[in-house]
Protein backbone atom coordinates (compact mmCIF):
# COMPACT_ATOMS: atom_id res chain seq x y z
CA UNK A 1 0.00 0.00 0.00
CA UNK A 2 1.76 3.46 -1.41
CA UNK A 3 1.72 6.12 0.75
CA UNK A 4 0.51 8.25 -2.17
CA UNK A 5 -2.74 5.81 -2.21
CA UNK A 6 -3.02 7.00 1.29
CA UNK A 7 -2.27 10.98 0.53
CA UNK A 8 -4.98 10.37 -2.38
CA UNK A 9 -7.49 8.94 -0.27
CA UNK A 10 -7.22 11.76 2.40
CA UNK A 11 -7.50 14.21 -0.34
CA UNK A 12 -10.89 12.81 -1.15
CA UNK A 13 -12.28 12.61 2.69
CA UNK A 14 -11.07 16.24 3.27
CA UNK A 15 -13.20 17.19 0.03
CA UNK A 16 -16.11 15.71 1.07
CA UNK A 17 -15.75 16.97 4.58
CA UNK A 18 -15.38 20.48 3.45
CA UNK A 19 -18.11 20.35 1.36
CA UNK A 20 -20.38 17.39 1.88
CA UNK A 21 -23.17 18.54 -0.49
CA UNK A 22 -24.15 16.58 -3.93
CA UNK A 23 -25.68 19.46 -6.36
CA UNK A 24 -28.38 18.63 -8.74
CA UNK A 25 -29.17 20.32 -11.48
CA UNK A 26 -32.57 20.99 -12.78
CA UNK A 27 -33.33 21.62 -17.04
CA UNK A 28 -35.88 22.35 -18.78
CA UNK A 29 -37.57 18.82 -19.71
CA UNK A 30 -38.85 20.36 -23.20
CA UNK A 31 -39.23 23.91 -25.01
CA UNK A 32 -41.77 25.87 -23.38
CA UNK A 33 -42.48 29.60 -20.84
CA UNK A 34 -41.52 28.48 -17.34
CA UNK A 35 -43.11 29.41 -13.98
CA UNK A 36 -40.79 28.98 -10.62
CA UNK A 37 -43.11 27.93 -7.64
CA UNK A 38 -40.40 28.09 -4.81
CA UNK A 39 -37.91 30.64 -4.18
CA UNK A 40 -33.79 30.35 -3.81
CA UNK A 41 -33.02 28.70 -0.17
CA UNK A 42 -36.50 26.70 0.02
CA UNK A 43 -36.53 23.30 1.26
CA UNK A 44 -37.40 20.38 -1.34
CA UNK A 45 -38.08 16.79 -0.48
CA UNK A 46 -38.12 13.82 -3.25
CA UNK A 47 -40.03 11.27 -4.17
CA UNK A 48 -41.42 9.03 -0.99
CA UNK A 49 -43.39 6.05 -0.23
CA UNK A 50 -42.41 2.98 -0.45
CA UNK A 51 -42.70 2.73 -4.01
CA UNK A 52 -41.80 6.34 -4.89
CA UNK A 53 -45.41 6.54 -5.33
CA UNK A 54 -45.81 10.10 -3.29
CA UNK A 55 -44.39 12.80 -5.83
CA UNK A 56 -41.41 15.33 -4.55
CA UNK A 57 -41.62 19.36 -4.00
CA UNK A 58 -43.43 20.90 -6.95
CA UNK A 59 -40.32 23.01 -8.42
CA UNK A 60 -41.62 24.64 -11.64
CA UNK A 61 -44.33 24.36 -14.59
CA UNK A 62 -43.55 24.57 -17.66
CA UNK A 63 -46.03 25.37 -20.46
CA UNK A 64 -45.57 24.12 -24.32
CA UNK A 65 -49.31 25.09 -26.34
CA UNK A 66 -51.58 25.53 -23.73
CA UNK A 67 -50.60 21.93 -22.39
CA UNK A 68 -48.99 22.34 -18.89
CA UNK A 69 -46.25 19.97 -16.89
CA UNK A 70 -45.32 20.40 -13.02
CA UNK A 71 -41.93 18.94 -12.22
CA UNK A 72 -41.19 17.53 -8.97
CA UNK A 73 -37.90 17.11 -7.21
CA UNK A 74 -36.42 13.85 -7.29
CA UNK A 75 -33.75 15.07 -4.44
CA UNK A 76 -34.10 16.38 -1.09
CA UNK A 77 -32.14 19.58 0.14
CA UNK A 78 -32.43 23.08 -0.58
CA UNK A 79 -32.74 25.39 -3.85
CA UNK A 80 -29.42 27.08 -3.91
CA UNK A 81 -29.41 28.80 -7.30
CA UNK A 82 -32.43 29.59 -9.16
CA UNK A 83 -32.45 31.42 -12.90
CA UNK A 84 -35.20 34.00 -11.68
CA UNK A 85 -34.55 36.17 -14.27
CA UNK A 86 -36.49 33.48 -16.99
CA UNK A 87 -39.68 33.26 -14.36
CA UNK A 88 -42.56 33.88 -17.01
CA UNK A 89 -39.97 33.59 -19.76
CA UNK A 90 -40.03 31.23 -23.25
CA UNK A 91 -37.29 28.43 -22.88
CA UNK A 92 -35.31 26.34 -24.69
CA UNK A 93 -35.20 22.51 -24.07
CA UNK A 94 -32.16 21.91 -21.80
CA UNK A 95 -31.97 24.97 -20.15
CA UNK A 96 -30.47 25.06 -16.99
CA UNK A 97 -33.03 26.91 -14.71
CA UNK A 98 -32.36 25.87 -10.96
CA UNK A 99 -29.73 23.81 -8.54
CA UNK A 100 -30.86 21.66 -5.89
CA UNK A 101 -28.21 20.81 -2.87
CA UNK A 102 -28.58 17.90 -1.42
CA UNK A 103 -26.92 17.29 2.25
CA UNK A 104 -25.03 13.96 1.60
CA UNK A 105 -25.66 10.93 3.94
CA UNK A 106 -23.06 9.37 5.25
CA UNK A 107 -23.66 6.00 2.97
CA UNK A 108 -24.02 8.22 0.10
CA UNK A 109 -20.10 9.67 0.64
CA UNK A 110 -19.03 6.11 0.73
CA UNK A 111 -21.15 5.40 -2.26
CA UNK A 112 -19.26 8.84 -3.84
CA UNK A 113 -16.09 8.23 -2.85
CA UNK A 114 -16.29 4.28 -3.97
CA UNK A 115 -17.04 5.83 -7.35
CA UNK A 116 -13.83 8.08 -7.35
CA UNK A 117 -11.62 4.58 -6.37
CA UNK A 118 -13.50 1.68 -8.44
CA UNK A 119 -13.16 0.76 -11.90
CA UNK A 120 -16.88 1.87 -13.40
CA UNK A 121 -18.11 -0.57 -16.09
CA UNK A 122 -20.22 1.73 -17.96
CA UNK A 123 -23.86 0.88 -19.84
CA UNK A 124 -22.90 1.13 -24.04
CA UNK A 125 -25.87 2.33 -24.21
CA UNK A 126 -29.40 2.66 -23.27
CA UNK A 127 -31.29 -0.57 -22.59
CA UNK A 128 -32.11 -3.63 -20.08
CA UNK A 129 -29.50 -5.53 -18.16
CA UNK A 130 -29.12 -8.44 -16.61
CA UNK A 131 -25.53 -10.14 -15.32
CA UNK A 132 -25.04 -13.30 -17.48
CA UNK A 133 -26.18 -16.70 -16.04
CA UNK A 134 -23.23 -18.19 -15.00
CA UNK A 135 -22.17 -14.58 -12.92
CA UNK A 136 -25.83 -14.24 -11.38
CA UNK A 137 -25.60 -17.92 -10.32
CA UNK A 138 -22.09 -17.43 -8.49
CA UNK A 139 -23.40 -13.54 -7.08
CA UNK A 140 -26.43 -16.30 -5.93
CA UNK A 141 -24.19 -18.55 -4.34
CA UNK A 142 -21.44 -16.00 -2.37
CA UNK A 143 -22.51 -12.29 -3.25
CA UNK A 144 -21.12 -10.46 -6.03
CA UNK A 145 -17.77 -9.42 -3.94
CA UNK A 146 -17.02 -13.60 -4.45
CA UNK A 147 -16.98 -12.85 -7.84
CA UNK A 148 -13.47 -11.87 -9.72
CA UNK A 149 -13.77 -10.81 -13.59
CA UNK A 150 -11.44 -9.83 -16.20
CA UNK A 151 -11.03 -8.40 -19.61
CA UNK A 152 -12.85 -10.66 -21.85
CA UNK A 153 -15.22 -12.24 -19.88
CA UNK A 154 -18.31 -12.19 -21.12
CA UNK A 155 -20.32 -10.59 -17.64
CA UNK A 156 -23.54 -9.19 -18.68
CA UNK A 157 -26.59 -9.20 -21.30
CA UNK A 158 -27.98 -6.18 -22.99
CA UNK A 159 -31.76 -6.39 -23.57
CA UNK A 160 -32.49 -3.92 -26.79
CA UNK A 161 -35.50 -3.92 -28.79
CA UNK A 162 -36.51 -7.58 -27.65
CA UNK A 163 -32.11 -8.25 -28.91
CA UNK A 164 -30.16 -9.54 -25.86
CA UNK A 165 -26.74 -9.26 -26.63
CA UNK A 166 -23.81 -10.14 -24.95
CA UNK A 167 -21.28 -7.45 -23.14
CA UNK A 168 -17.67 -8.71 -22.58
CA UNK A 169 -15.86 -6.58 -19.84
CA UNK A 170 -13.13 -4.29 -20.73
CA UNK A 171 -11.61 -2.70 -17.65
CA UNK A 172 -9.11 -3.64 -14.89
CA UNK A 173 -9.10 -7.30 -13.10
CA UNK A 174 -10.76 -7.39 -9.89
CA UNK A 175 -13.50 -8.37 -7.84
CA UNK A 176 -17.24 -6.85 -8.44
CA UNK A 177 -17.30 -4.81 -5.49
CA UNK A 178 -20.36 -2.28 -6.01
CA UNK A 179 -23.32 -3.25 -8.33
CA UNK A 180 -25.49 -0.39 -9.48
CA UNK A 181 -28.33 -1.72 -11.17
CA UNK A 182 -31.16 -4.53 -10.51
CA UNK A 183 -31.44 -6.80 -12.96
CA UNK A 184 -33.82 -5.98 -15.68
CA UNK A 185 -33.46 -1.90 -14.73
CA UNK A 186 -33.31 0.17 -18.05
CA UNK A 187 -29.97 1.79 -17.39
CA UNK A 188 -29.06 5.18 -19.21
CA UNK A 189 -26.11 5.59 -21.13
CA UNK A 190 -22.75 5.95 -19.79
CA UNK A 191 -24.73 4.87 -16.13
CA UNK A 192 -22.63 2.67 -14.03
CA UNK A 193 -23.25 -1.14 -14.02
CA UNK A 194 -20.91 -2.28 -11.80
CA UNK A 195 -17.54 -1.08 -9.56
CA UNK A 196 -14.41 -3.54 -9.34
CA UNK A 197 -11.99 -3.19 -7.31
CA UNK A 198 -8.34 -4.75 -7.95
CA UNK A 199 -8.03 -7.04 -5.06
CA UNK A 200 -4.52 -5.68 -3.93
CA UNK A 201 -6.82 -2.79 -3.34
CA UNK A 202 -9.50 -4.06 -1.19
CA UNK A 203 -7.73 -3.48 2.37
CA UNK A 204 -7.24 0.47 1.23
CA UNK A 205 -10.98 0.62 0.37
CA UNK A 206 -12.18 -0.90 3.49
CA UNK A 207 -10.17 1.18 5.71
CA UNK A 208 -11.99 4.49 3.37
CA UNK A 209 -15.48 2.84 4.06
CA UNK A 210 -14.37 2.70 8.01
CA UNK A 211 -12.65 5.99 8.56
CA UNK A 212 -16.12 7.42 6.94
CA UNK A 213 -18.32 5.95 9.04
CA UNK A 214 -16.47 6.34 12.12
CA UNK A 215 -15.43 9.85 11.36
CA UNK A 216 -19.31 11.34 10.12
CA UNK A 217 -21.99 12.25 11.82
Amino acid sequence: MSSNQEIHFDEILARYKADPYNYVDMHAIHTGKVRFLLEEGAQVEGASGEWKHKPGTRLYEIDRERNTKVITSKTSGAISSIRSELDGQFVEAGEKLLTIRHPLKKKEIIEAILQEVLYLFEAPERARYYFSMDIQAKIEQKGARSVFIQPGDEIITMSLMKRDTAVYYTGEPGIIHSVYFTPGDSMDQGKPLIGVCAEEKLPLVQKVITRVKAEWE
